[in-house]
């Protein structure tokens, strides 16, 4: 249930990346605008993360779970009666809450799951990604049959829908701070954010997520631009790649149960680097001056060979996604409301930003592939802080063995040999 109450909000949450494309025809909008349009609810979502999961640990999950769905629900009516382009941004903005969904659902399933299975049970909650996929598969044939502002209406309508059968189905007991002994202040709350691994973690989920959710939202222009295809067989490529990703979670949780959370995470950035080389290459005409004359030739990537690309980029980033919150659990199992909620919100404010970023570069740059090549140096940039953390902590685990062996032995030498 709460994968499905996920799956709702994430549909709820990226809808405004298909219609928008009709909004944006209908009051000319920029790429810039447009991408600011699309980029709304990601930017209230993230910054509400933190605040929600904090929430969580607090007070009942399953009730706040519920009280969202409805509160969503809202801003989902009157958007359809909206017709200028700050009134779009605004009611964007606040359909954004269904973003904050996450930290409480996070909270929510890790609760109710044992040590061993926290990654798959996780990847299962977190499969409700394809919310996302949903939206692109249903939203483009309601347009067609009803126009783009009943869109809005009947996605109200199924997160109330869902709002019944969560309250039917579930039961308010199972959350860790049931059993706490001692009453939680919001110093002991947020003591892991001064932890620079959190941050660190942040990062990855920075890119595994952040990409994820703004490849989802700008594909479908992409292919229509780029390729000239239709909105309806945009979605459908969009489509694949939004549910490679969301059900690779599945698998990907498990892989960090069994093989570990850091081995998956190293891979995935590998082979997002490999995809993003190729992918970054814009299409190119060249002419060579020859000794008999010149040779022209074209490079360019084929819609084929870019959608199979696409869609080991959404396998990855599901796979990367699931284990960065298993490795989150390992190292703040008690925390997982403040901590992934952290974790998530710079994933969401990563989904905002790049975003943002696609539509300013293609803009100012005039290359459509520039947001691959922005997503290569970001992968670089994590793979580099992945390597250097990994090493830090591995070097402080040698010292502290050192010294708990008396080959150190106290510790200030530590604190001499680490400076």
């Amino acid at each position: 249930m709460a994968a499905l109450v996920f799956a709702g909000c994430f549909a709820a949450w990226t809808m405004v990346s298909v219609i928008g494309l009709q909004i944006q025809q209908e009051l000319r909008l920029s790429d810039t605008q447009f991408s600011m349009l699309v980029a709304s609810p990601l930017l209230s979502g993230a910054l509400l993360r933190l605040p929600a999961g904090m929430l969580a640990e607090r007070l009942v999950s399953r009730n706040l779970m519920l009280w969202l769905l409805v509160a969503v629900a809202v801003p989902l009516l009157l958007f359809s009666y909206a017709q200028y382009f700050w009134q779009y941004l605004l009611l964007g903005v606040a359909i954004g809450a269904a973003g904050s969904m996450f930290s409480i659902g996070v909270y929510f399933v890790s609760s109710r799951s044992s040590h061993q299975n926290q990654g798959l049970n996780l990847g299962i909650f977190g499969a409700g990604n394809m919310g996302a996929a949903l939206t692109n598969l249903v939203v483009p044939m309601i347009i067609l049959a009803y126009g783009w502002r009943t869109v809005p209406d009947i996605y109200a309508l199924a997160l109330l829908l869902l709002a019944l059968f969560f309250w039917i189905l579930t039961s308010p007991e199972g959350d860790q701070h049931s059993h706490r002994t001692e009453p939680l202040t919001w110093q002991r709350q947020i003591r892991p954010l001064a932890d620079a691994r959190v941050w660190r973690f942040g990062l990855y989920y920075f890119f595994m997520f952040g990409g994820y959710i703004a490849l989802a939202l700008w594909l479908p222009g992409y292919y229509m631009n780029h390729y000239g295809l239709t909105i309806q067989d945009a979605s459908f490529l969009t489509l694949a790649f939004t549910l490679a990703g969301a059900l690779s979670r599945i698998l990907g949780g498990w892989f960090a149960d069994h093989f570990g959370a850091r081995q998956v995470n190293w891979s995935v950035f590998w082979v997002c680097l490999v995809c993003l080389f190729f992918l970054s290459y814009p299409s190119t005409s060249m002419t060579i001056h020859g000794t008999h004359g010149d040779i022209s030739f074209a490079i360019a990537m084929p819609l084929w060979l870019f959608t199979v690309l696409v869609l080991v980029m959404g396998v990855a980033m599901g796979l990367g996604k699931a284990s960065v919150l298993r490795v989150v659990y390992d190292y703040y199992p008690d925390r997982m409301g403040t901590v992934a909620g952290t974790v998530g919100m710079l994933g969401a404010i990563g989904g905002f930003g790049l975003l943002i970023s696609f539509g300013l570069m293609a803009d100012f740059i005039g290359v459509r592939s520039a947001c691959f090549m922005l997503l290569y140096g970001l992968a670089v940039a994590c793979m580099c802080v992945m390597y250097y953390g990994v090493s830090q902590e591995q070097k402080r685990s040698r010292l502290q063995e050192a010294i708990r062996h008396n080959f150190l032995h106290d510790d200030s030498e530590l604190k001499d040999i680490e400076r």
